[in-house]
């Protein structure tokens, strides 16, 4: 069975009536719960940026709170972990803002939180690649946009 493509299902979206585009999105949201958390985020977080980003970085730091005397194995499981998560969020989202928000709060909190990133290469490469993702996101953003970000990137870069 062939695939068909995003175009090819937008147009077959456009014929159908909406009972039966609801009926499909029920059956997309009983099918996996990754399609129940983008359609609870596009139905119910969407409209309001601010706080779906309040809310990724308090889950994300009650995860870092969580990571309390664990060697450095379980701490770099943990710490992909919760980077899956802010992933996640970022994914769901798809603005550069959110995605620029939720990383610099994540290297914060690897910093704030002590992670051992001079024990661990995998950490420190982890850590390296997240300020790489936002300097790619800030190049994306508008120049006052991007001077808005830039005390706290400066911060986690170097402080």
């Amino acid at each position: 069975m062939k695939t068909a493509t995003v175009h090819e299902i937008k147009k077959e979206l456009a014929t159908l009536e909406p009972g039966q585009v609801q009926a499909l999105c029920m059956r997309l949201a009983k099918f996996k719960k990754d399609n129940k958390e983008l359609l609870t985020y596009l139905l119910f977080e969407a409209h309001d940026e601010q706080a779906y980003i309040l809310g990724a970085e308090r889950e994300t730091e009650e995860q870092f709170s969580a990571l309390s005397n664990l060697n450095v194995y379980y701490l770099k499981k943990s710490v992909r972990r919760i980077l899956r998560l802010v992933n996640k969020h970022i994914k769901y989202s798809g603005q550069p803002t959110t995605e620029l928000a939720l990383r610099i709060h994540f290297c914060q909190q690897m910093k704030a939180n002590a992670i051992p990133m001079d024990k661990s290469a995998v950490l420190a490469n982890l850590y390296q690649q997240q300020i790489n993702k936002i300097d790619k996101a800030l190049s994306k953003l508008e120049e006052d946009l991007q001077y808005d970000y830039q005390a706290e990137i400066e911060n986690i870069k170097h402080g």
